[in-house]
């Protein structure tokens, strides 16, 4: 019998079609004949490139490229990207079905988490806050999560989520940099940001440093591994001097606890005397702190007698998200309540309303100790998996893709750094864990599929 159509590959084109002939009877400009005539290659680039278009997209949100050059923010290129990613998804997984999903535990546990978050979104303390930030980011993240896992699937994938995540820093640290030689948007007279005169996220300092350590662990991974090319080592060799100084001249406490922890996770895998490492690692640290002039701060320096003003804020707060748990157990405040709840949970109010500066305790604060203890389960299971699964890829007896090898050690001391630098950093619903989370399960289910050793568990 002759094979059936697919009937479902025709209906996007068709749906095109109409849309096209739609706009053109309301529209009849000439212009419009252009775009018609760069659709097809448009569309055809959409559907070829998801995983492009998709890594693209995460970076300009997280990175905030439109944000750090603003001669492009016009442009809407975060709205595009997004628009064709999920375009790109939606015809993958529904119609063409050359997306197959899989699923592993770790899936499970961050989805029970994000199940927790969109349970707690009506019973938030403020659902207009809660819902607003759950619309206009976090189901973004949610997506793009599972959808970074199911599109990594070849070695080139990996290579090129590796290249363009450590050029994105570069081109970050490279303006943190100048704005820092120039004085151009200081915060307490000494610490850089960028794009704070245009309401930039990155226009706190605390923020730019956490978007400044994530690449670290790319980009040495690119510098030190073998096999990976020129081109990526000579990447990896640039861009690690300039983010290392750039998150120095942020003066952040909690990038300097990441980096420091990333570059400790690369020399301990690679020196043979761990008393060694541990005195050239302490005296490290204390040449950072001082390289950094973090006692010369406004806030947090060593002109503040006792315990500084910026530690002080700190315990304000996290006691602050303890009394948010403590009356609200199961559900928390809500997403993205800590800072309007701070008022009514302070015991220190000094007017002004404070960020929570801890990922631990701002997930402790917004889901309630049901949420932080599921967050905190996934994060242990992440760390076993990364470990596990750069473990078999060393030890398989026949040569891995170097591709494959430097992302495996790149996105374990990633995840390693952040965790250590969450103490500091408020980063529970933003993007640097969900994004080493997607890429520890393509890893791992990548290696469960090539290589056949004693596979880790997965469903």
């Amino acid at each position: 019998m002759p094979e059936k159509p697919n009937t479902r590959v025709w209906l996007f084109p068709l749906l095109a079609i109409s849309a096209l002939s739609l706009v053109w009877y309301f529209l009849p400009h000439p212009a419009l004949i252009v775009v018609i005539g760069i659709m097809p290659f448009a569309l055809l680039f959409t559907l070829k490139q998801p995983f492009l278009l998709v890594l693209c997209f995460v970076i300009f949100s997280f990175f905030r490229i439109h944000e750090v050059f603003p001669q492009i923010y016009n442009f809407k290129i975060p709205l595009l990207l997004s628009m064709a990613s999920l375009g790109a998804l939606f015809w993958h997984l529904a119609l063409s079905a050359k997306i197959t999903p899989y699923w592993r535990p770790e899936l499970s546990a961050i989805s029970l988490f994000f199940l927790l978050v969109i349970i707690g979104l009506p019973l938030a303390s403020n659902r207009a806050v809660a819902i607003a930030y759950f619309s206009a980011i976090y189901w973004k993240i949610i997506v793009m999560t599972f959808a970074i896992a199911w599109l990594s699937r070849r070695a080139q994938d990996f290579a090129l989520a590796s290249r363009l995540i450590t050029l994105s820093g570069l081109l970050v640290g490279i303006v943190a940099l100048s704005n820092k030689a120039q004085g151009i948007g200081l915060v307490e007279e000494t610490r850089v940001t960028i794009g704070r005169a245009i309401g930039s996220v990155l226009g706190d300092p605390n923020d730019l440093a956490l978007v400044l350590m994530f690449p670290v662990a790319f980009a040495l991974s690119l510098m030190l591994s073998k096999g990976v090319g020129r081109l990526n080592t000579a990447l990896g060799l640039i861009s690690t001097p300039i983010l290392f100084f750039a998150v120095i001249a942020t003066q952040s406490r909690g990038g300097l606890l990441g980096i420091m922890s990333i570059y400790a996770v690369f020399a301990y895998r690679r020196m043979a005397s761990k008393m060694l490492f541990f005195g050239l690692g302490g005296a490290a640290s204390m040449l950072v702190f001082l390289l950094a002039g973090i006692s010369e701060r406004s806030s947090g320096g060593a002109a503040e007698g006792g315990i500084d003003q910026s530690a002080m804020g700190r315990l304000y707060a996290w006691e602050a998200a303890t009394g948010m748990a403590q009356h609200n157990p199961l559900s928390g405040v809500g997403l993205n309540n800590f800072y309007s709840n701070y008022f009514y949970y302070s015991q220190h109010w000094d007017g002004l309303n404070h960020a929570v500066h801890s990922t631990w305790f701002g997930v402790l604060a917004e889901t309630g100790f049901l949420g932080l203890s599921v967050f905190l389960a996934t994060i242990g299971l992440l760390i076993k998996t990364a470990l596990q699964t750069l473990k078999r890829i060393e030890a398989h007896p026949l040569p891995v893709d170097p591709a494959i090898h430097a992302t495996a050690q790149a996105v374990l001391a990633g995840l390693l750094g952040t965790v250590i630098s969450a103490t500091f950093l408020t980063q529970g619903f933003t993007w640097p864990i969900y994004i080493l989370l997607a890429l520890v399960v393509a890893l791992a289910q990548w290696v469960d599929t090539h290589l056949f050793d004693s596979p880790s568990s997965s469903d």
